[in-house]
């Protein structure tokens, strides 16, 4: 008798194991597996070696399982079940239903922006669905946590995302300034030199080692920016601006939130620079998943709703 070790137990046996033990015939289950009489008889005989039982015995009135074959029927009846689960396409996502539990990464800009509409549809759109919200800090890697499902997607604007992601564009922006609008410098114009001279607001970078945009496209002149305060939350900006001399250059987006209700005005950057793009970052892990598919298509939508100009 051949070794056991020498067998692998693939779909075909699996499908005359469970066949032979519910027909307990081998004509039977040949005519209806559409093979010869000899091939199931052969296929019979490897899986008696594969088993070390005789799996099916004769009787008085015909076959009957052994033992061991009363218990095969059982595995291989749940052996073929994972096999048709494993090659069934995917099933679609129902937003309705689910329970899922979402987890997005953003920097703390788009707070006040995007979050709120993108809950406001999650909720419409899939009540039983919840949406976690992660702030972008030096702390957190997010590449790893997307390769490892802690983050579903994350939402970002650095110059350079790493190449392994999928990115799909959300909306572009203008960089603006914004001080108080009591400011000298708001009385005679907003010139480079006085951009270059004032002190400055910055958020504080959420990624180790970054250097913002603005201070690469200063650097490019030879010119460099003289940041005097840094705050982690930009929801903290019109707070400081109505209490200080400082400039906080961001998109106007975000600038024009806050102009109706408070004393900030705003003004057009003092030097060439690109439009702040925004973006979804996820990893080919989830890229064909249909809930986060779905995800993604909803924060696309909200952008686009809300007149941010995707790209």
């Amino acid at each position: 008798m051949t070794s056991r070790a020498n067998h692998h137990l693939d779909t075909y046996l699996l499908r005359v194991l469970h066949t032979l033990l519910v027909e307990k015939s081998v004509s039977r289950t040949a005519i209806k597996l559409g093979q010869s009489q000899p091939t199931i008889s052969n296929t019979l005989k490897r899986l008696r070696e594969l088993t070390g039982d005789a799996i099916l015995v004769r009787g008085k009135t015909g076959m009957v399982a052994t033992e061991r074959g009363q218990e095969l029927l059982t595995l291989a009846k749940e052996g073929l079940d994972v096999f048709e689960k494993i090659g069934a396409p995917v099933a679609a996502f129902e937003a309705g239903s689910t329970g899922r539990v979402f987890h997005v990464g953003t920097p703390d800009y788009l707070n006040v922006l995007l979050i709120p509409s993108i809950i406001e549809q999650v909720r419409r759109r899939a009540p039983g669905a919840s949406l976690m919200v992660h702030a972008l800090d030096a702390g957190l890697d997010y590449s790893n946590a997307l390769e490892t499902g802690r983050l579903d997607l994350v939402i970002g604007n650095w110059p350079d995302p790493p190449e392994h992601l999928h990115l799909a564009q959300l909306f572009e922006d203008e960089v603006v300034c914004m001080m108080h609008r009591d400011h000298p410098v708001a009385k005679k114009g907003l010139t480079l030199k006085y951009y270059v001279e004032m002190p400055h607001l910055a958020p504080t970078p959420y990624i180790e080692g970054h250097r913002s945009g603005i201070d690469a496209a200063l650097a490019e002149q030879g010119l460099k920016r003289n940041i005097q305060a840094a705050i982690p939350y930009f929801a903290l900006v019109p707070h400081v601006l109505a209490k200080s001399d400082l400039i906080f250059t961001t998109g106007r987006q975000f600038a024009n939130y806050f102009v109706k209700d408070w004393p900030i005005q705003v003004f057009p950057l003092p030097f060439e620079m690109p439009k702040m793009r925004f973006y979804m970052l996820w990893h080919t892990r989830s890229h064909v998943a249909p809930d986060v598919v779905w995800l993604r298509r909803l924060i696309s939508e909200v952008a686009v709703g809300l007149g941010m100009s995707a790209t």
